[in-house]
């Protein structure tokens, strides 16, 4: 793996794909600064070695230039966050860039206009990619983020860099992290799956499989998994054309001698609100009209102590709908659990959009392991993936 600690970048001019994708309020402000405080690391590197950077990124989905995704706005926050100025240029390619990139001195930071403005970066297109090549001397990819798309700025211009191209220390975490998981992680090894449907982590399920001691199946899936074994669900969330897959996967556990955990009590309600009639019920007996909203207390009990149990831990999705008050409890105390066991010395990863949401909501990320980044490129490296930006580093 070429990493960055592998090049000196005096003198040179590192061209990094970074994921500025970040999210703004309606003045244009940057409301979740994660992700360019991710990158800090590796710019850092850069400019201490005496290099200076050009920044490449995108941001959002536009259909033309609408300047509401221009990275302009963004400049302000990254200045924030490195403490030196930031320089734009307005284009990613072209006379203008080239200039500004060609004036760059050792200690300047250039961010380009979004990538997206052009419908070659999602096309893979290799001669935009040759023209963003330009820029720079060190190509560096620290956007895991991105890492699943086979984008100009994500695979096609490694090529231009045979020897000079290299991983960024976030996307080297990345790797790391989720290789612990699924090849080195000490054993037992703990997978958390949760959320609403199933169908979203079957190549997940069939992969982690055969690296997994313990699976815990939690959220709206598990109703699926409860019903396929006859227990009546209520109005539960359920994907009835999944129950024979849902008992496949119970099969194949046994077969390769994972312990499956599903819930066994919920907190269930009459509505899905926060002003609900709620009660405690047996998971396989929830009454009509009602649905599970939320694991149970005896549940909670189970899922800590096989959480204590385990030295590796992947969670991914929560175990409730933590965005209603009344239905947070189980995600915030197997978060407590996921504490508990990684300052006892298990190794944790949690990754996916709504387990991240919730680690941050409840202020678990410095109490766990690693906070993945990127939600799609993780679940596709769970899924067993070649992810093409990672790819195009590795191969010379």
């Amino acid at each position: 793996m070429s990493t960055l600690k592998e090049f000196n970048f005096k003198n040179k001019k590192a061209l990094i794909r970074v994921d500025f994708n970040v999210p703004l309020d309606e003045n244009l402000q940057v409301t979740d600064d994660t992700r360019i405080q991710s990158a800090k690391n590796t710019i850092f590197k850069v400019l201490q070695d005496g290099g200076s950077c050009v920044l490449m990124s995108h941001l959002g989905r536009p259909k033309s230039n609408e300047s509401e995704y221009s990275l302009k706005n963004i400049v302000p926050a990254v200045e924030d966050i490195l403490g030196v100025e930031v320089l734009f240029a307005n284009d990613c390619v072209g006379a203008e860039a080239a200039q500004m990139v060609k004036a760059l001195k050792p200690g300047q930071v250039l961010l380009l206009e979004n990538l997206r403005y052009y419908k070659e970066e999602k096309e893979g297109d290799t001669s935009f990619a040759q023209s963003l090549s330009e820029h720079g001397d060190i190509y560096v990819n620290d956007a895991f983020g991105t890492a699943h798309r086979a984008h100009a700025s994500t695979s096609i211009i490694a090529q231009f860099f045979p020897k000079n191209k290299c991983f960024g220390f976030l996307l080297e975490q990345e790797i790391k992290s989720i290789d612990k998981v699924m090849k080195s992680g000490e054993k037992p090894v703990l997978a958390i799956l949760g959320g609403a449907k199933v169908s979203s982590k079957i190549t997940i399920i069939e992969n982690i499989l055969d690296k997994v001691d313990h699976l815990i199946v939690g959220g709206g899936m598990s109703f699926t998994f409860i019903k396929a074994q006859g227990g009546s669900i209520g109005d539960s969330i359920c994907e009835d054309d999944k129950m024979d897959l849902a008992l496949e996967i119970l099969k194949s556990a046994k077969e390769k001698n994972v312990q499956l955990h599903l819930p066994v009590d919920v907190l269930a309600a009459d509505d899905f609100s926060n002003s609900a009639n709620t009660r405690v019920v047996d998971i396989t007996s929830i009454p009509v009209n009602w649905q599970g909203l939320d694991c149970g207390p005896k549940t909670k009990a189970i899922f800590h102590e096989v959480v204590q149990q385990c030295k590796t831990i992947l969670w991914n999705g929560p175990l409730g709908v933590f965005e209603l008050d009344p239905f947070s409890t189980g995600t915030k105390a197997l978060g407590d659990s996921i504490s508990e066991a990684t300052k006892n010395g298990a190794f944790s990863l949690v990754g996916g959009g709504d387990s991240v949401a919730a680690v941050k909501q409840f202020g678990f990320e410095q109490k766990v392991s690693y906070v993945s980044t990127g939600g799609g490129a993780m679940l596709e490296s769970l899924e067993g993936k070649i992810l093409p930006g990672i790819a195009a580093i590795t191969n010379h």
